[in-house]
């Protein structure tokens, strides 16, 4: 029984390139030094650190055992660095790392490095760049949060469009994910009988209270939250005021001053009423003290300036957020005890809390393992499709050649040209065509010379290999001139043949040659990333997840896959069927063999009444 986990994907069908070019941008604090490496003295044996080429046992420069191997190839495996994407010779590429502020770098924000990789891209001419997002933020899928709050992934900003989904998934399934997690309506989670109300349904209720725009939708909630979140950490920015303030809207609309001033003048007096017991009020019990004496609009918008409002007997209204019950309270204190005004109106969370509740609303609504359960169960379960579906998608990719289609050069000829090999099937490659530019006077014999150079130069497996003919056109002499024939811009097929024969083999694909069969339950023919295992009958491979053993479970030692299962059952119940056969009658039977079937792909091993290869 094997299994893989596969961490990169997107041209492993591609012949295998002579060239990778490596891009990386390290630590700030990690400088040029091989940290880690060490190096011993050739005189003494002593240990030397790679910032040191003079051991004390000599009193001049010395030369060391200065292997670098072992440190590059650490480079190529760091996952801290700033920035590492590695672009293949044949204009292929994958960005590998990122990590801004939350990923350990101390000035530049994960946008501007994106920013920097974008036109390296652009300007190396890369063709396409593929990316398995893995990002966080506060500790969630970034992916998921960005998809819902914007309708793409956070790569999206720079062009990057869904590229290939695991476990099966498409595009149109993932973009119909996404609509349906961002047009879920907060009604659904707030209306859920007359129990009490939940942690979840506090949260959402006071969000809603501290928006100036009504939060309709998961869409509207979690980008108000993120925008909180922003909004706090640009006021506690150097040389701004260190209290946040949340400005609300000073229009009123239908309501007149007069109005607000009677409704708050109310309010004063049930907090009064309430100062003897020295509690905090909840807004909540407030609206509903005084629900029959104003519209809910008007009592939004007066609670969200009562703070700092005098009493009568000259107290003063304080208000501050309660984390625990995720809840606005008020009170009057006197104003002896309020200093500068700095408590009269925390009626907003921290920067902290806020976070806090972004967590724990992404636990409850947008996490499959942590989602809470609620009515009608068929909206739960659409609700539970999407986001599993959105965590499913993690392969993004941009194509850059739809912005550089060049226009037509009067001073040379361009030709897109597509390779064959003359003595393999046409679709036995997934080789992508390479661009060929020659001078107005070039001939049919510049093209294959120039098309022979250019493969030869950017595979392993065309070392060798020789253009022949253009099919497209017949046989034609290589002294013709190229421009009466194709134009200055076209997309022509060559064909040629690789002398050395090994090389076809084994430098065919990126990925290896190694031959599999993927056959899932969720559609899935081919590997796409996510852990996988082989059926130790019949060798076929399908995901963990689908076989019914989870991600975090170990891989059992004997695994038979369920049409295995189906199959051995079916011979096995023909058998018995066959022994228990006495004189014409059906003997009943007393096997057990529908649970052999019932228990289903996850089980660790099974006895079967018949050998198995």
């Amino acid at each position: 029984m094997f299994y893989w986990i596969a961490f990169s994907k997107g041209w492993s069908g591609h012949p295998v390139c002579r060239k990778r070019y490596h891009f990386i941008v390290r630590r700030e604090e990690s400088g040029l030094a091989m940290d880690g490496y060490q190096r011993s003295c050739s005189r003494c044996g002593n240990q030397l650190s790679e910032s040191k080429s003079i051991c004390q046992c000599w009193s001049s420069a010395i030369t060391v055992d200065d292997d670098s191997e072992d440190w590059v190839h650490r480079q190529l495996e760091d996952l801290t660095h700033l920035l590492h994407g590695v672009v293949h010779s044949n204009g292929y590429a994958h960005l590998l790392t990122l990590n801004g502020k939350e990923g350990g770098s101390k000035f530049l924000a994960g946008r501007d490095i994106m920013d920097f990789w974008d036109r390296l891209c652009t300007s190396l001419g890369v063709r396409k760049v593929s990316v398995m997002d893995v990002s966080k933020k506060y500790g969630m899928e970034y992916r998921v949060l960005h998809a819902i709050t914007k309708g793409h992934p956070w790569y999206g900003e720079w062009g990057y469009k869904f590229g290939a989904g695991s476990y099966g998934l498409t595009e149109e399934a993932y973009q119909k994910a996404v609509d349906t997690i961002s047009g879920m309506p907060l009604s659904s989670f707030l209306f859920q009988g007359r129990g009490a109300r939940t942690h979840l349904q506090a949260i959402i209720a006071f969000y809603q209270s501290l928006s100036d725009t009504p939060l309709r939708t998961v869409k509207d909630l979690f980008s108000f939250l993120l925008s909180l979140i922003h909004k706090v950490r640009k006021q506690l920015k150097p040389g701004t005021s260190e209290k946040p303030e949340f400005s609300t809207s000073n229009v009123l609309g239908a309501w007149t001053s007069n109005d607000v001033v009677r409704v708050q003048e109310a309010i004063i007096k049930v907090l009064l009423a309430a100062a003897g017991e020295a509690n905090w009020v909840t807004r909540r019990a407030l609206k509903g003290a005084m629900c029959k004496s104003a519209s809910p609009g008007l009592l939004d918008y007066c609670l969200k300036h009562l703070g700092g409002k005098l009493a009568a007997n000259g107290m003063v209204v304080v208000s501050h957020y309660n984390p625990i019950s995720s809840a606005v309270e008020f009170r009057l204190e006197p104003s002896s005890l309020v200093h500068n005004g700095f408590h009269l109106n925390l009626n907003h969370p921290s920067e902290e809390q806020i976070v806090c509740d972004l967590k724990s609303l992404y636990e409850s609504i947008l996490h499959p393992d942590t989602m809470v359960n609620f009515k009608p169960q068929a909206m739960w379960e659409r609700l539970f499709d999407s986001a599993t579906k959105l965590l499913d998608c993690k392969q993004f990719m941009k194509d850059y050649e739809p912005d550089r289609i060049a226009a037509e050069n009067p001073s040379a000829i361009q030709l897109w040209c597509h390779v064959e090999l003359s003595d393999r099937p046409k679709d036995d490659l997934a080789l992508p065509p390479e661009l060929v530019v020659l001078p107005l006077n070039a001939t049919v014999a510049d093209l294959k010379s120039e098309t022979t150079k250019a493969f030869q130069e950017v595979y392993a497996m065309f070392r060798r290999f020789q253009s022949e003919k253009l099919p497209e056109f017949g046989f034609i002499e290589d002294s013709i001139t190229l421009r009466f024939l194709v134009g200055l811009s076209a997309s022509i097929r060559i064909q040629g043949r690789c002398r050395a024969k090994h090389g076809l083999h084994r430098f065919r694909m990126e990925r290896g040659m190694e031959k599999w069969t993927v056959d899932c339950t969720c559609g899935a023919k081919d590997d796409d990333g996510e852990r996988m295992l082989a059926c130790d009958t019949c060798g076929v491979w399908q995901h963990t997840r689908c076989a019914g053993i989870d991600n975090s479970d170990a891989i059992p030692t004997k695994f038979v896959c369920m049409s295995c299962l189906k199959l051995y059952s079916k011979e096995y119940r023909e058998v018995t069927n066959f022994c228990c056969e006495t004189n014409g009658d059906l003997l009943p039977s007393t096997s057990c063999k529908e649970e052999v079937v019932a228990d289903g792909p996850g089980i660790a091993s099974i006895t079967l009444p018949f050998s198995v290869g």
